[in-house]
């Protein structure tokens, strides 16, 4: 059962993994529009850093067993310079050019992003529900 622990615990760190993408790519996106944050800076499109991460499980009839989960290393702000926008009608323009600055926030990209995490969420979801139907019919068959 350790291999199959390992497993389901490289799936849960997937499924964490997951919702911060998800969590970050929503939060960027209703953010698209903010042109001043408590800095009085258009808002910046954050992004997730994942890194591998070995999780290990034991039992002391068969062992260790390890596998390669992830985990997130930070949330890290895009450097891409903000959109410029022409409008002078906007309280945040730049009163001799009439430019404001927007996010540097792409709506598309951002729903790419979010459907992707979604996806990877759903897949490693549907594993650790394999994984746990394996170890039900496992103990079905010693009964």
């Amino acid at each position: 059962m350790s291999t199959l622990s390992a497993a389901i615990k490289a799936s849960g760190s997937a499924l964490s993994a997951e919702r911060a993408r998800i969590e970050v790519a929503v939060s960027n996106l209703s953010n698209a529009g903010s042109t001043r944050t408590a800095d009085g800076q258009p808002y910046r499109r954050r992004d997730v850093i994942l890194t591998p991460d070995e999780v290990h499980s034991f039992d002391a009839a068969l062992g260790a067993a390890s596998a390669t989960g992830v985990k997130v290393a930070g949330i890290v702000e895009d450097t891409q310079p903000f959109q410029q926008v022409y409008d002078p009608s906007h309280p945040d323009a730049d009163p001799e050019t009439g430019i404001v600055l927007m996010p540097n926030v792409k709506a598309e990209e951002e729903m790419v992003d979010l459907l992707t995490a979604a996806r990877a969420y759903q897949a490693n979801l549907a594993a650790v529900n394999v994984i746990r139907d394996m170890v039900a019919r496992a103990l079905e068959l010693g009964k």
